[in-house]
């Protein structure tokens, strides 16, 4: 027995030599890998910079403390720390993370998480009997009930400390993110692809049975897509006053009806879908640019202010005697208001989550209700604040840009309350071969005003994305893409979004 108790602190002490080398060498053979699983961590993704080179060097530290006997019992109360916090951060990952996310490399790297909470565990105790055991050889006066309580206070801190760590990075990385990316696994899933006959094609609406396509080359035709059976049928549109001059006739669909505009001619039409011949119920009311269904007769639009010639929010209420009513205050100028506020404009099928205006050039999107109270400016989580612009003034007084501009967001999408927006940046810690070869979504939830998570689509290019309550729908080229959920987005259930 004494045999024992005075040769197991050394046989510990090379235990952990072995496995913190270990360890650190094969994080720094593949650090890149290592930080970007750390960035992916459900718990500590807002200090994936810090903690990954932290742990390195730690468990560098602690191997030269165990090489040499006059430090072995400093190395053995931090190989107690070391291991008390990664039991203590897998613990919250089994329990209390949206997800699993995958192994962070070394020798644990093929066991699964419960393993590896088994596997800590033993090392905590292993590191512990160790310091009792070398308290006993090296004839420490300190009691053993002494010992105890600093090995406990070791184990606890160690995991207040990663307890504290896990939640300040939440509230940073859903409120305050510094553009750290957390991605949803194993979030979607290809259900289908429609061909489709030419170019020229857009997202015209979608509901539960059907997707609704328009066309700029033949804008008369609207092709609706049966979901389940993929097939294609194509209607023609005859409206009223057809020679008036349009410039880009559009069509939104809004289940029952569709409905065909072009804001430079200010008319808008209305019809059954399936009806043939809709009906004008919109004719001088006002000029825009962009259009989104509310109901049959309240629509929201982006017009040009005349006071101020600069993009403007509106509400063209056609049961009211005032149809038009401006909201000058909801989109913001930074330089021309022209350029710089240039977005897209969307509806929501929720009443609380109504309207969402993004901005193409700068980290921004607002969200306002039914009645177009504001709901939130909420910031995207990259940090383009201001829109990257050079706009230079013409002799006529029109602007134009002299250089191509940093477009930040290209597309969006809003179902419930969730919004969808398409990135064009890379974030910290992603890999620029990944990002270069898909494209990025990111999810906010408006209502808390957290950014909720992102995941890839596999095209290199994508000119819109349509959700309704399962699907999602992607329009790349040639080709719509059909994308289940394996997750339903359902109100109430943001925190379990990622959850299978």
């Amino acid at each position: 027995m004494n045999f024992f108790r005075k040769h197991f602190p050394n046989a510990a002490a090379y235990f952990f030599i072995l496995l913190f080398f270990y360890a650190a060498f094969s994080k720094i053979l593949d650090f890149e890998n290592f930080q970007v699983q750390i960035a992916q961590s459900p718990l500590l993704s807002a200090y994936a910079g810090v903690i990954s080179h932290a742990t390195i060097i730690s468990e560098l530290i602690i191997v030269v403390f165990l090489i040499f006997p006059r430090l072995r019992l400093t190395g053995l109360y931090a190989s107690l720390g070391i291991m008390s916090a990664f039991t203590i951060y897998i613990y919250l990952i089994l329990n209390y993370s949206d997800f699993v996310p995958c192994s962070c490399g070394g020798v644990l790297e093929k066991m699964g998480w419960k393993e590896h909470l088994m596997f800590n565990l033993i090392c905590v105790v292993l590191a512990g009997i160790s310091v009792l055991f070398n308290n006993n050889t090296q004839q420490r006066k300190k009691t053993v009930f002494s010992l105890i309580t600093i090995l406990s206070s070791i184990a606890i801190g160690s995991s207040l400390i990663v307890i504290a760590l896990f939640y300040t990075s939440e509230y940073i990385i859903k409120k305050e993110n510094n553009f750290t990316r957390r991605f949803i696994p194993n979030l979607l899933e290809e259900f289908g692809k429609t061909e489709l006959d030419k170019d020229g094609y857009y997202l015209a609406g979608v509901d539960s049975e059907y997707l609704y396509l328009g066309n700029r080359f033949t804008p008369l035709i609207i092709s609706t897509v049966d979901l389940s059976t993929k097939a294609i049928r194509r209607s023609r549109i005859y409206p009223s006053m057809p020679n008036l001059s349009f410039k880009s006739l559009k069509i939104k669909v809004k289940t029952p009806y569709y409905y065909l505009y072009d804001g430079t001619v200010p008319i808008i039409y209305r019809g059954k879908i399936g009806q043939q011949i809709p009906q004008a119920i919109s004719h001088n009311d006002a000029f825009f640019s962009q259009l989104a269904v509310l109901d049959s007769v309240r629509f929201a639009l982006r017009t040009q202010s005349s006071a101020t010639h600069t993009f403007t929010l509106a509400l063209l209420d056609l049961s009211k005697s005032h149809k038009l009513q401006l909201f000058p205050s909801l989109i913001e100028k930074q330089i021309d208001g022209i350029f710089d506020a240039d977005g897209q404009l969307v509806n929501n099928q929720s009443k609380k989550l109504s309207i969402t205006y993004m901005y193409l050039y700068r980290n921004q999107f607002i969200t306002i209700n039914d009645d177009f109270g504001l709901i939130r400016k909420q910031k995207t989580i990259d940090n383009s604040k201001n829109a990257s612009l050079n706009v230079t003034k013409l002799s006529n007084g029109m602007h134009t840009m002299s250089t191509p501009p940093l477009k930040v967001n290209s597309g969006l999408a809003s179902y419930e309350h969730y919004v969808f927006i398409i990135s064009e940046i890379r974030g910290r810690h992603e890999p620029p071969n990944i990002h270069k070869n898909r494209k990025t979504i990111d999810v906010y939830d408006p209502i808390k005003g957290e950014y909720m998570g992102s995941f890839y689509i596999p095209q290199k290019k994508i000119e819109e994305i349509a959700i309704n309550k399962d699907f999602l729908f992607v329009l790349s080229g040639k080709s719509v893409f059909q994308y289940q959920f394996r997750k339903t987005f359902t109100p109430g259930e943001a925190e379990n979004l990622s959850k299978e």
